[in-house]
């Protein structure tokens, strides 16, 4: 069973019930398509749709390839039939491209009208796309990404940016994508998910990871290095049942340990949110690394973790190798120590992850750079 209560996910007035996504498939994932996944996906990205007459024209030109299209003259009133559909379903993005700001301003207007979210495709490689100026060439064009984003952001709609790893700096692009205000980086990993945790260390963009999730393993994988949600595409296709399989895992996990995307260990090559496992900097290792990329000293880390730690259940650990949970690793790392500590003092392992977790955000609000 999904807990649909089980995450306290939001991203402006969308508040997605299962962090797993079915992403947008051009010709494919339409409100019909989609609907079947209304009780287990978080977000469904309909899509991508064609916002004007030049990116009409370029899928027009796609289609005779042999490759699938959402074509319309009349591409508002479409998209708009289109999330009517779906109304009531599921939270809803609609993924788009244009070839002028113009066309992703009224999209932007049609999506916050229907809480929905717009997701500008800079993600498109075809070759129609990409010589109008639309798709992966605005990952090329920042200074036009960036006031796209701007100009959509005036609306108020939740906005996300689908990219593509390894086109150009990813870790400098999402901070363009931050700086310029949008919510949300969907981000096709193309097989090497550590984008992802170098974008989770540079910014606080809600990130949704794509790309080979064919597994709640891989999934998980995908949420240790920093993504708040994962989705689902080709693999949907194949097994229509998936999105629902990795969300009830994913459901479980979250009931069992209270942090379903938990960072790995900083030892393990986990992200920054991991300084809330790691223990007192008393020998070289890799805490010492990860404290200098966020300007910290031994000494204020030690003072940051102490602040939060007083007056909560981790300020106690008897027992413990330094006398207290504050410096304790996460939950499904074997210690006998600290599960003692929990033990004497009636802490659950879910309470002590949520502990955790907000010792996570506390440290990074001080960071220096």
């Amino acid at each position: 069973m999904i807990d649909l209560n089980a995450f306290d996910l939001k991203i402006g007035y969308v508040k997605p019930r299962t962090p797993i996504a079915l992403a947008s498939m051009a010709g494919i994932t339409s409100a019909r398509f989609a609907k079947q996944f209304g009780d287990c996906a978080g977000i469904v990205v309909l899509g991508g749709y064609n916002l004007d007459d030049k990116t009409n024209e370029a899928a027009k030109k796609i289609v005779t390839r042999g490759r699938l299209e959402f074509i319309s003259d009349d591409p508002l009133n479409f998209i708009e039939g289109e999330l009517k559909a779906l109304q009531n379903s599921t939270g809803a993005a609609i993924n788009a491209r244009g070839a002028c700001i113009d066309s992703y301003v009224e999209a932007a207007r049609l999506a916050k009208e229907h809480k929905a979210i717009l997701e500008i495709d800079a993600h498109c490689r075809q070759p129609e796309m990409i010589e109008i100026g639309a798709g992966e060439a605005l990952l090329c064009n920042p200074s036009l990404l960036e006031d796209l984003i701007r100009e959509v952001k005036e609306t108020g709609v939740v906005l996300s940016i689908k990219t593509r790893a390894g086109v150009v700096d990813d870790v400098e692009l999402a901070e363009i994508i931050e700086a310029a205000g949008a919510d949300i980086i969907h981000i096709d990993t193309m097989g090497e998910p550590g984008s992802i945790k170098s974008i989770r260390n540079a910014t606080k963009l809600f990130i949704i990871g794509n790309n080979s999730v064919v597994d709640f393993e891989r999934a998980k994988n995908m949420f240790s290095l920093g993504a708040d949600m994962v989705s689902i595409a080709r693999a949907a296709l194949k097994n229509p049942d998936i999105i629902g399989q990795i969300a009830e895992e994913t459901s479980a996990f979250q009931e069992l340990t209270g942090w379903y995307n938990a960072p790995k260990h900083i030892c393990g090559g986990g992200d920054l949110r991991a300084l809330s496992f790691c223990c007192l900097p008393v020998k070289p290792c890799a805490l010492a690394r990860a404290l200098d990329k966020i300007g910290l000293t031994p000494e204020e880390f030690i003072k940051i973790k102490l602040e939060f730690a007083r007056g909560t259940k981790i300020e106690y650990g008897e027992g413990t190798c330094f006398g207290s949970m504050t410096w304790c690793c996460k939950i499904t790392k074997p210690c006998y120590l600290r599960d003692g500590a929990l033990a004497s003092i009636g802490l659950s392992d879910v309470e002590y992850m949520q502990i955790k977790k907000r010792l996570s955000e506390y440290i990074l609000q001080h960071r220096k750079k």
